[in-house]
């Protein structure tokens, strides 16, 4: 049994070039997911389209979320949270350039 404590916001660089992902938890079933954004968005055209459903609190920034076939983009801000179920197609579409935007996402 693991009984370090550990801090979300731990082990963020100033800069970053690429999306961060850190996996806090893999167990059968369940994967937990630290993401740390700072200006990122998905490519363009690229829609996200998961086999697992997915769970995500934005906890830190801010960011604009699409999905398909929805004309409205959905604006989240820490201590938003929302299910996307599986196969939902959707994309990020900015992320908080001015600090670092920090996700939980559980996928189940």
């Amino acid at each position: 049994m693991n009984n370090n404590v550990n801090n979300i916001y731990q082990d963020i660089p100033e800069k970053l070039k690429e999306e961060l992902i850190k996996i806090l938890i893999e167990r059968k079933g369940i994967r937990i997911e630290r993401i740390v954004s700072m200006g990122h968005a998905s490519p363009p055209g690229y829609w996200y389209d998961q086999d697992r459903d997915e769970f995500v609190i934005l906890l830190k920034g801010g960011a604009g979320l699409s999905f398909e076939g929805k004309d409205e983009m959905t604006i989240m801000k820490p201590g938003d949270y929302m299910n996307i179920p599986a196969h939902v197609r959707h994309r990020i579409e900015w992320t908080d350039a001015s600090e670092e935007t920090v996700w939980l996402a559980v996928f189940y």
